[in-house]
């Protein structure tokens, strides 16, 4: 009998399917990233068996209690904090929250292999990280130079509506940043992250390719019973 999580899942492809679709676009070209972050270790093992490969956590020391032996793309999605730096670089496959280029340099010397990085724009909310978007192009320009991260793209958490489609704005806008600074840097930038739960919908009909997934897929914390203290 497949889990709930498997049920979720095939509920979420749907959509994105029947999103992807209105948007004239292959649902292939889009990632769903499972946010796991305050999940316990079994919903993380009932995900990897549903077929997923992409996971978010947003604490170092989380994550490397819970993916132990576990094959799977791990992101960063949380911020960084500098003494993390060290052995977020070790541990996480992507960093996808990179908002200053203290962080970026931090992040540089202490991979031992080139890891992917995603630059993650402000959007309005005090409260929320990120990088104000008048910095990204001179930020995306400094961490081209250097030589052990891999700028893919940008990210951004807009604020929250009850009326999911009040976010299309601020994905539009997420859209159009991303496609400036590639034209500006003359580089491809293939990963724009944007969209959650409640919004991902519209997020892919405005043209994101990764969708970062929490509680649609897992259901609420407090059905699990939590392994991280």
């Amino acid at each position: 009998m497949p889990s709930a999580i498997a049920e979720n899942l095939h509920a979420i492809r749907e959509k994105i399917a029947t999103a992807a679709q209105r948007a004239k676009r292959d649902p292939g070209e889009i990632t769903l990233v499972a946010v796991s972050k305050t999940f316990p270790a079994e919903a993380v093992h009932q995900a990897v068996s549903a077929g997923i490969t992409h996971f978010g956590e947003n604490r170092v020391q989380e994550a490397e209690s819970k993916f132990v032996q576990i094959n799977t793309t791990l992101h960063l999605i949380g911020h960084l904090q500098s003494n993390k730096a060290r052995r977020a670089a070790e541990i996480f496959n992507r960093i996808d929250s990179v908002d200053n280029l203290s962080i970026a340099r931090k992040l540089n010397d202490a991979a031992k292999n080139r890891i992917g990085i995603l630059i993650e724009v402000h959007q309005g909310e005090a409260a929320k990280s990120g990088a104000p978007e008048p910095d990204i192009p001179s930020l995306a320009r400094e961490i081209l130079n250097l030589p052990n991260l891999n700028l893919l793209g940008l990210m951004a958490i807009p604020p929250y509506f009850e009326n999911p489609d009040l976010t299309r704005p601020y994905f539009k806008r997420l859209k159009s940043l991303h496609d400036e600074v590639a034209a500006a840097l003359d580089k491809s930038l293939p990963i724009l992250s944007m969209g959650m739960s409640h919004d991902f919908e519209i997020a892919i009909e405005e043209g994101a390719t990764e969708i970062r997934i929490g509680t649609a897929l897992f259901g609420l914390r407090n059905t699990w019973r939590s392994e991280i203290p």
